[in-house]
């Protein structure tokens, strides 16, 4: 059933991009900005430039206390005890079936102070099950409504930010975040300016208070105008993610997926120590998965959509498509999908087909990002 309206929570620059004539949609219970020009813009922009997104609609949760380095040990597959001060890093938490409850980005902010950061449709059910399986007693605070979050992604994202930072961002590495407060940043309370992103090029995800979210945008915006600086809605976050090969919870991994076959198993740090799901993830990498997360490129007119049926070049049905659109820098289609775990389905090259409902397509398996040479 469609969410209505007057059912959708907003963001805090919600008026902010109704003044931007953007084209609003619901996605993940909040009305969010699909586009404000086209998607093919705001996608080259990023790209060639630099886009803004507001994606506020994240969910973000504190965990603190002695007890909370376990608690995310025991909740991720990843490994937090490499974490730093400072430093960052990209984990799933799974079910003990091994299923991808979420995929997200934890935070050390100091020895017993985490940040976890949760996708906006799975927030209250995120929320539940962490409280559910803190057997530890870690302090958890849902903070997602008094945080904004945007991200500066594009070749020019860091020298747009760079003046309102007193510190190099070229210093500032992969995965690693800063952390400012008493105006240090553009006049915010407080900030954490983090080196993430979702588009496959350079940039900065900003956090910042939600009653401070309109200053930094419209400054960041008007700073990066003469730099090719464009708002950007979920339409082209879409696409660039895609391009790069980056997995959407909800349509390529989900709980009826594994880390292994969507391709993440390098999340998945199975001599860490226990955690949820360890004991059938070390199974499921011991045996092999028994299918994979494959990309392809359209070798014919014709763009994958989501659910489409994935074909052997024999014409049998051996899979469906998770995520497929018309690429803008390849101006051809692209997807991601599920196929059998078999060189003759799973290996670069090989040619396969996708199947409408109108007609099937020529597809080349090729391994992401596509955007790369």
């Amino acid at each position: 059933m469609a969410e209505s309206s007057t059912s959708l929570q907003t963001t805090p620059l919600h008026h902010v991009h109704e003044t931007l004539g953007a084209r609003m949609m619901a996605f993940g219970g909040f009305e969010m900005p699909v586009q404000y020009s086209s998607i093919m813009e705001e996608h080259m922009a990023v790209r060639e430039d630099a886009g803004l997104f507001d994606v506020s609609h994240m969910g973000e949760v504190l965990i603190r206390g002695n007890e909370a380095l376990d608690f995310v040990q025991h909740i991720v597959t990843n490994d937090a005890s490499n974490l730093y001060d400072g430093r960052a890093m990209y984990t799933v938490m799974c079910t003990p079936e091994g299923g991808i409850i979420d995929d997200g980005i934890v935070y050390r902010r100091a020895e017993d102070h985490y940040l976890m950061v949760l996708n906006a449709a799975n927030i209250e059910r995120d929320l539940a099950w962490m409280n559910d399986h803190n057997p530890m007693g870690a302090t958890l605070q849902d903070i997602s409504s008094e945080t904004a979050l945007l991200a500066l992604q594009g070749p020019k994202a860091l020298e747009i930010a760079q003046p309102f930072l007193d510190d190099d961002l070229d210093d500032l590495k992969f995965y690693h975040f800063w952390e400012r407060g008493d105006g240090a940043f553009l006049n915010c309370d407080e900030a954490i300016i983090s080196r993430t992103g979702y588009t496959g090029e350079p940039g900065l995800e900003l956090y910042v208070p939600a009653d401070q979210a309109e200053h930094v945008w419209t400054t960041l915006l008007d700073a990066g105008e003469d730099q090719g600086l464009k708002p950007a809605g979920l339409g082209a976050r879409d696409t660039l993610r895609l391009e790069a090969g980056l997995c959407l919870h909800g349509n390529d991994i989900t709980e009826q997926t594994n880390p292994y076959e969507a391709g993440l198993g390098w999340l998945v740090k199975l001599e860490k120590g226990d955690f949820i799901g360890r004991d059938t993830l070390r199974e499921i990498h011991d045996q092999g998965p028994e299918r994979q997360l494959i990309g392809f490129v359209a070798t014919e007119r014709g763009i994958p959509r989501h659910d489409n049926v994935i074909q052997s070049s024999r014409g049998d049905a051996i899979g469906v498509v998770t995520s497929g659109t018309q690429s803008p820098i390849l101006d051809t289609g692209i997807g991601l999908g599920y196929v059998p775990n078999e060189p003759e389905y799973t290996k670069e090259g090989q040619s396969l087909q996708v199947s409408s409902r109108r007609r099937s397509f020529a597809v080349e398996v090729t391994d992401p990002p596509f955007h790369k040479d």
